[in-house]
């Protein structure tokens, strides 16, 4: 059988499938060619890192992670730059090239006005390559770069971004060089445009940042002194923090070394979150406990000692009163109780009266069989709103410090919290402050704890308003329903976490507002009386009974009235 021999005059069709079998091979071809180079590249870069001699120096922990995908899902926009790629992470993407000119006009500008006449930012570039180990070092995520692509990024984008930073050295009259005209309108000395404002947020996201010491090498090149390189640092960043920082009223920033932060981020969150106020009082008492031994005061330290016995004595004494009320003299109480609840007809008032007054007990018994190391159960963060605590007598006032001064006095029914201000940075702000704690991990998460206190107490607009007439919130946004939206959306946590002194807040919140009468009889009502037919159809039981005993004797003292008036006629 033969077979058929193609026609002279090829149609169209079969043109066109030889044009795609033709590009479908080069393709191929393409791809196996680019698989076999990235294949060799990568055992060219693992030969040179295992030859490489590790040095102590590039033991850096990592500080730029990547987003944990649990936060990142539900809005990924507030996580991922908009307008400027800083670092490696979104460098590729091209949505962002747009900002490249930029970036290259103020690597020029460095270049051009540095004080040595013969300065090439080459030779910027060549000085951050030698520390291609300790850049790799920072990030979470494997860099696809070889040493000299990432040490040109490294020096542009730390050119653009301290061209845009020195904005916020501006009141100290301190600056690099002026802006072009034709970055007017991204370095805004006013702040005020909504290009300078779309930055802002960019170079506060996590997955958006450079090692700080990137920073502070372009800084030392360009200035040739490192003393006014420090200065120049430290108002640059202290400027941007008090921009971003939702805590704007605090009275006093607290004092962040430049060199102990990771990146801008890591510098804001020290702000924010100063870690050192958190162990202050177990290092102060430790450090008196110290001077008073090394002084020699023997009857300071006595006294001392004997009053911390005493206390303890008292408080043991306490919690074991405390256990035989609950135990054998509970029983003995609640022993009549019982015996009547099992009546007919009474045992459907036993669960209400048993929350009412016997409740309370089984909770603290529950609370203190477990692990106080264990992380908190969701019920433990479980807050009443600030409607409900605000109906039960709990007073708002506002703090002008930190997150420190969160607290709750019992005495004054006074809730302490700090003043924060909330604007259209707000929210990228915080949740990638919490993204970032989450991924650092190196403490309690005190910042996400105290997003899910507010997200606790915030539940409606009005919840919203009432914290903003209190003057704990400013609004900057366009109505309270928004800020009553930012933290209901923040809900979403890796990991729930102990902290001490909000937990024992929160504690203490609750403690408070359950332990009110109002409450109790609120909750009874609602759970057993309205929510329970069966109560309902005792109680109407009950109305029925009354009503025809009312009756019966309303007919029995009148017929008595009526043969009493007969027997005084007759």
């Amino acid at each position: 059988m033969e077979l058929p021999t193609p026609p002279c005059n090829p149609s169209h069709d079969h043109i066109n499938n030889l044009k795609e079998l033709k590009y479908s091979t080069c393709m191929a071809s393409h791809l196996q060619s680019r698989r076999s180079f990235d294949e060799l590249r990568w055992v060219i870069q693992i030969r040179q890192t295992l030859s490489e001699e590790v040095e102590d120096e590039t033991d850096l922990p990592v500080s730029i992670f990547n987003v944990p995908q649990a936060l990142k899902s539900s809005n990924p926009e507030l996580y991922t730059p908009q307008q400027v790629a800083i670092g490696p992470y979104h460098h590729w993407r091209p949505e962002l090239y747009e900002m490249e000119r930029y970036k290259l006009a103020a690597a020029k500008r460095v270049q051009k006005n540095h004080q040595l006449g013969d300065f090439k930012f080459q030779n910027l570039v060549e000085q951050l390559i030698k520390l291609e180990g300790l850049v790799r070092a920072c990030y979470h995520r494997y860099l696809d770069f070889n040493g000299e692509t990432l040490g040109w990024m490294m020096a542009i984008d730390a050119s653009f971004l301290l061209e845009y930073l020195q904005v916020y050295a501006m009141k100290e009259r301190k600056a690099l060089v002026r802006a072009s005209s034709r970055m007017s309108h991204l370095v805004d000395y006013s702040r005020r445009k909504s290009a300078h404002s779309a930055i802002l947020k960019d170079i506060a996201m996590l997955e958006n940042q450079i090692p700080m010491f990137i920073l502070r090498k372009v800084l030392d090149f360009q200035l040739c002194s490192v003393e006014e390189s420090e200065n120049m640092s430290v108002s640059m960043l202290m400027g941007l923090s008090k921009e971003l920082s939702p805590f704007k009223m605090m009275e006093e920033l607290p004092k962040v070394k430049v060199s102990d932060s990771a990146h801008l981020l890591d510098f804001l969150y020290r702000i924010i979150v100063p870690r050192e106020d958190l162990q202050s009082e177990i290092i102060e008492d430790d450090h008196e406990e110290a001077e008073s031994r090394n002084r020699g005061d023997e009857k300071s330290f006595l006294c001392k000692k004997l009053v911390d016995y005493v206390k303890q004595l008292l408080e043991d004494t306490r919690n074991l009163l405390s256990k035989l009320n609950r135990g054998p003299i509970r029983v003995i109480l609640k022993l009549p109780w019982t015996i009547i609840s099992n009546l007919p007809g009474i045992s459907i008032l036993k669960q209400p009266i048993d929350y009412l007054f016997f409740n309370e007990s089984k909770k603290d018994e529950k609370t203190e069989s477990d692990n106080p190391n264990r992380p908190p159960s969701v019920e433990e963060i479980t807050i009443p709103s600030v409607s409900e605590l605000s109906q039960s007598g709990v007073r708002f006032v506002p703090t002008n410090s930190n997150l420190l001064s969160i607290s709750f006095d019992p005495k004054s029914d006074t809730f302490y919290l700090p003043v924060i201000t909330l604007d259209i940075n707000s929210e990228v702000i915080m949740r990638n402050i919490v993204a970032y704690e989450a991924a650092n991990a190196s403490g309690p998460l005190v910042f996400t704890r105290y997003t899910e206190l507010m997200n606790g107490i915030i539940d409606t607009e009005e919840d919203a308003k009432y914290l903003r007439e209190k003057g704990i919130i400013l609004n900057h946004l366009k109505s309270d329903q928004e800020v009553a939206d930012l933290w209901n959306g923040m809900s979403k946590s890796i990991q729930l976490t102990k902290v001490p002194f909000l937990d024992r807040t929160i504690e203490e919140v609750n403690k408070y507002y359950h332990g009110r009468w109002k409450v109790k009889i609120g909750k009874v009502l609602k759970n057993y009386v309205f929510g329970s037919w069966q109560f309902l159809i005792f109680l109407a039981a009950i109305m029925i009974f009354a009503l025809l005993t009312l009756l019966a004797f309303c007919s029995l003292y009148s017929y008595a009235r009526i043969f009493r008036i007969n027997n005084t006629i007759s």
